[in-house]
C-alpha cells in the first residue's frame, strides 16, 4: 500500500490545471525536484490557496501514486512575502526559482541547492548588497553545486595559477596571458568546441573579479551576502557570467525578459 511521505522544500512554480487544480513544482532536500497535483486548490475556500504559490517553503505532506504526487498538506515556514511589494525582487525570485528548476534534477537530495535558493532570496531583501550581486552569488553557487562552475583559480590551457587575465565562455574558464597570446598563432578548431581557439570570444577578467568569483565558489553560502564589489567588477562579472549561461546553460528564462523591461 502507498503510504504519504513528508518533504522540506519550495515550491518553484506553480500552474492552473482545469478549473480548480495547480500543478505545482517542488525543490525538496530528500528528493530533489518533483512535481505534484494540487487539487482544488483554486477554490476561494481551500486550505491550500495560499500554500501552493511560488516561494513557499516548508515541509509538504504528499502522497505518491502510481505516475505522480499529491499534495495533501503543507506546514508554511516561510512565505518570502515581502519579495512581492516590489517588481524588482519578485522578478529576480522568480528568476531564481526558473533556474532552479533548470538546472536541478529529479531523484536526487538537493539539500545544497535549496539552501542556496532560500538564502539568495532573503538576500534580495538586503538593499545594502544589490540585487545584481546577489544574482551573481547564485547562480555561480547553483553551478558549482551542479558541478558546471567556471574554471578561475588556474588557465584552464596551461594550468597556471597566475597572470590569469582573460575568461574564454566555451573553453569553460581562465586563461593566462601567455596562452592567450598563443591562440593567435594555433589552427582555428573546426568545430569550435574543446579547448579554445580563435573562435572562442575573450573577455577581460581583472584580478579583482577573479578574486571575487574564487571567493564566491570557495565560501560556504552560510557565509556570503555581507561584501559588496565596485561597479566596475560587477559589470564585469556580470558579463562573464551572461556569456557563461549563454553556452553552458542553454535555455531563455521569462522573467529575465520581464526584468530588462523595467
Amino acid at each position: 500500500m502507498t503510504e504519504s511521505i513528508t518533504v522540506t522544500g519550495m515550491i518553484l512554480s506553480a500552474q492552473p490545471i482545469g478549473e480548480y487544480d495547480r500543478r505545482v513544482v517542488l525543490l525538496t532536500k530528500e528528493k530533489g525536484k518533483l512535481a505534484a497535483f494540487a487539487k482544488g486548490v483554486r477554490r476561494p475556500t481551500a486550505a491550500l490557496l495560499g500554500c501552493s504559490q511560488p516561494f513557499v517553503f516548508g515541509k509538504f505532506t504528499l502522497y505518491e501514486g502510481r505516475s505522480s504526487y499529491t499534495l495533501q498538506n503543507a506546514e508554511v515556514e516561510n512565505y518570502f512575502a515581502e519579495l512581492r511589494n516590489d517588481l524588482t525582487t519578485v522578478y529576480y525570485g522568480v528568476y531564481f526559482c526558473e533556474f532552479a528548476e533548470a538546472v536541478t534534477r529529479e531523484g536526487l537530495p538537493a539539500k545544497e541547492e535549496l539552501k542556496v535558493l532560500y538564502r539568495s532570496l532573503g538576500a534580495l531583501l538586503k538593499p545594502s548588497i544589490g540585487v545584481e550581486l546577489v544574482r551573481a552569488v547564485f547562480e555561480l553557487k547553483m553551478l558549482s553545486i551542479e558541478g558546471v562552475s567556471p574554471q578561475v583559480f588556474e588557465c584552464i590551457k596551461c594550468r597556471k595559477k597566475e597572470d590569469l587575465v582573460w575568461f574564454a565562455a566555451k573553453g569553460g574558464g581562465c586563461i593566462c596571458k601567455t596562452c592567450a597570446q598563443a591562440l593567435w598563432t594555433e589552427p582555428v578548431p573546426e568545430d569550435g568546441g574543446g579547448v579554445p581557439g580563435r573562435t572562442d570570444e575573450l573577455l577581460p577578467a581583472a584580478a579583482s573579479t577573479l578574486y571575487t568569483m574564487q571567493y564566491i565558489l570557495s565560501t560556504p553560502i552560510e557565509s556570503l551576502y555581507t561584501f559588496t564589489v565596485t561597479e566596475d567588477v560587477l559589470r564585469q562579472l556580470k558579463k562573464i557570467l551572461k556569456q557563461f549561461l549563454a553556452v553552458h546553460i542553454e535555455r531563455k528564462f521569462h522573467s529575465l525578459e520581464l526584468l530588462e523591461e523595467l
